[in-house]
């Protein structure tokens, strides 16, 4: 037996969980028409091949038709899904893990102009802030008919062989009837504690009448909705021992919070640059107060923080969801004695900053993640060794060190710097954004694991690169930053790097047009405001920072609010002259022939970037492929074959920004489809 508390089994009632870890419940926004297929079921069945004790299968399954998905959710209201489910279930036991999915109704946290437009429905009239739908106050039949909606789902999912369900209460119709800013009902639904859990207990009986005593059923829920006028911790405890008392539930799994707006849904789940574990202590808090199995998630990126967790008695079941995207096999590598390689979690929370764009949960830094029908997590030998040369040490050129080195070649990294980062090393200079150098100080560790040579302070030109008698040259440089978008003045601005790396003081009254909408522009507004300018971040788009997304966006307002910057949308900067000691800024509208001119000291502009490709453009010449790549190979996972020029020497591909200027995501995943199959 191990001594590790991670790896001590836990009893929840008859079902035996081999550890201590699991994926808590969450919505990769992976099913098609609803149901969980192919992608859906890889995705999970790679993490129960690793060892996870328990994988929370679809965060907000819709048991009603009136419930729709505002993304992409399985729909537990059809019995089609028992199928797919079964199918999930089946391959997840095969290696161990044991399966459960959360059900729930949306209420009012939908829009009403999703499915079928039918009306949303709550038990009061209030408006969620952050999907807008105006809900209609529940009628009688409208509570009966969800009840026994909810009881037809939970059937379903014992039919499809599942270990359990997990019934949601945070946001949703449930705990909407049990706070007090959300019930406007009267008796037996509305009114005191009791009368607002009726609905909860009204469902729990219905289920259990459906699926019997054995089946194991769970509450996620907040215990303290954390807002004036909501539910508090003692009512959050209050709520839990009568879940305990009822009988019918025989875990919880608890939330502190509330997620009807963007900043409440990120104190929730808190992103880059927030506190670890931030509500470990008050899930302690529950516990101590029942007797019931407690569950929790939030923030718990790391190995050393989860076993704390558990080892310290706050919690029965430590939930690592995100650190899981970012690497499935975090139990594998535990029980190897190879913990020091898991891939670490940053916070990026691009995964479900995506899904709330109405794409697909995608990890920041590890792109197999939701592609594991096509990119294996682990990758294969190579039938025949190659000498790789990587041009560049940033996220792109590191992940194709790495990933060419586990192919088994060998690999040899130029880097003009002294040291490896790229980008990352210059938006990881912001104190909220100190855990993205995670990403590329975890690829280069790797990489001198498996033996790859780095050479920095090296400029790579195409003698350099020759001496190396290469196979195949991979040119990673990046992009420099684009200021040269102006009518006039284009000399009189400087960048967002120039801000953020320091190079370039701030001024006292300074404007940042920002017309790339990605984090540099705000860490420079930072950055300048904290210095005591006054600010004003300007956007010709509608929305500033769409790149950024919703809840990476919280804690950037939240400190530039308090700095009182102002931001202005739908104006595009159109020239900059000098102005006596400053600047006169003049700005235009994409929506008609307006003018406005701005008095400033300084103007930063953030354009994106523009590939540093001299390098590339030499050895083009030189290489059997002159650069080209095949993109029908390249989706379809083949090696590229190109062969154009009968003189050339090596293959040439170039990745990430010395393409074009695109996101972190984008440049580890040019790396990985293209090197796995050379």
């Amino acid at each position: 037996m191990s001594k590790d508390p991670l790896l001590s089994p836990f009893q929840l009632k008859h079902l035996t969980l081999r550890n201590r870890i699991m994926i808590t419940s969450h919505e990769p926004a992976y099913p098609e028409n609803g149901m969980p297929k192919d992608k859906y079921r890889a995705y999970t069945v790679e993490r129960a091949k690793a060892g996870v004790a328990l994988t929370m299968t679809a965060g907000s399954a819709s048991v009603s038709r009136d419930s729709p998905p505002v993304f992409n959710n399985i729909l537990a209201w059809q019995d089609e899904v028992v199928g797919w489910m079964k199918q999930i279930a089946d391959e997840c036991h095969d290696y161990g893990t044991a399966v459960m999915i959360q059900l729930t109704h949306l209420g009012r946290r939908t829009r009403w102009d999703k499915g079928d437009w039918l009306p949303a429905v709550s038990a009061g009239h209030e408006r969620e802030a952050a999907h807008r739908a105006f809900p209609k106050q529940a009628e009688d039949w409208d509570i009966d008919r969800i009840i026994n909606d909810y009881a037809d789902a939970a059937e379903r999912m014992k039919a499809a062989g599942l270990d359990g369900i997990e019934l949601q209460a945070y946001g949703h119709l449930m705990d909407q009837f049990w706070s007090p800013l959300t019930n406007s009902l009267e008796a037996p639904y509305g009114g005191d504690l009791n009368n607002r859990l009726r609905f909860t207990f009204d469902t729990l009986a219905a289920i259990r009448k459906r699926v019997g005593d054995d089946f194991i059923v769970g509450v996620r829920y907040t215990a303290d909705e954390a807002v004036p006028g909501g539910l508090n911790e003692d009512d959050g405890i209050e709520i839990s021992r009568l879940l305990e008392q009822s009988g019918m539930v025989d875990f919880l799994n608890v939330v502190r919070g509330h997620i009807d707006t963007d900043p409440g849904l990120t104190d929730v789940i808190p992103v880059q640059g927030m506190r670890n574990a931030p509500h470990l202590d008050f899930a302690a808090r529950v516990k101590q107060a029942t007797n019931l199995p407690v569950f929790h998630a939030a923030k718990i990126p790391d190995v050393a923080t989860a076993r704390y967790a558990i080892d310290s008695g706050k919690l029965d079941m430590v939930g690592m969801t995100r650190a899981h995207m970012a690497d499935p096999h975090i139990i594998r590598k535990i029980t190897s004695g190879q913990e020091h390689r898991i891939r670490p979690c940053v916070g990026a929370n691009y995964c479900l900053d995506r899904i709330y764009q109405g794409g697909e949960a995608y990890c920041i830094h590890n792109p197999a993640t939701g592609r594991e029908l096509s990119i294996p997590h682990d990758i294969p030998k190579a039938d025949q060794p190659k000498k790789v040369v990587v041009i560049g040490a940033g996220p792109a050129g590191l992940e194709a060190a790495r990933v060419a080195a586990t192919r088994g070649h060998q690999v040899t990294v130029f880097e003009a710097a002294d040291k490896t980062g790229g980008q990352v090393l210059l938006t990881s200079q912001s104190e909220r954004r100190r855990e993205m150098i995670s990403i590329t100080d975890w690829r280069y560790d790797e990489c001198i694991e498996m033996g790859v040579k780095f050479h920095f302070n090296n400029f790579a030109d195409g003698d350099g690169v020759r001496e190396q008698n290469p196979d195949v040259v991979i040119v990673a440089t990046g992009g420099l930053p684009h200021t040269d978008i102006l009518e006039q003045g284009n000399e009189l601005v400087v960048s967002a790097w120039d801000i953020i790396a320091g190079d370039v003081k701030p001024g006292n009254n300074v404007l940042i047009f920002d017309d790339a909408g990605d984090h540099a522009g705000l860490q420079a507004a930072e950055i300048i405001a904290s210095s005591g300018a006054k600010v004003e971040v300007m956007t010709p788009d509608r929305s500033f920072a769409p790149e950024v997304m919703a809840m990476n966006l919280v804690p950037y307002m939240r400190s530039l609010q308090v700095l009182d910057t102002t931001f202005t949308v739908a104006w595009r900067l159109k020239s900059v002259t000098r102005d006596g000691a400053g600047l006169k800024a003049v700005v235009g509208s994409d929506y008609g022939d307006f003018r406005r001119d701005r008095s400033v000291d300084q103007v930063v502009v953030n354009h994106g970037t523009r590939p540093l490709d001299d390098v590339y453009t030499e050895l083009k010449p030189l290489s059997i492929n002159l650069g080209e790549v095949n993109y029908e190979d390249l989706v379809a996972g083949r090696p590229q074959r190109i062969r154009s020029n009968e003189n050339g020497e090596f293959q040439l591909f170039r990745i990430g920004d010395a393409v074009s200027s695109r996101n972190t995501h984008a440049a580890i995943y040019d790396a990985l489809r293209l090197v796995k199959d050379i």
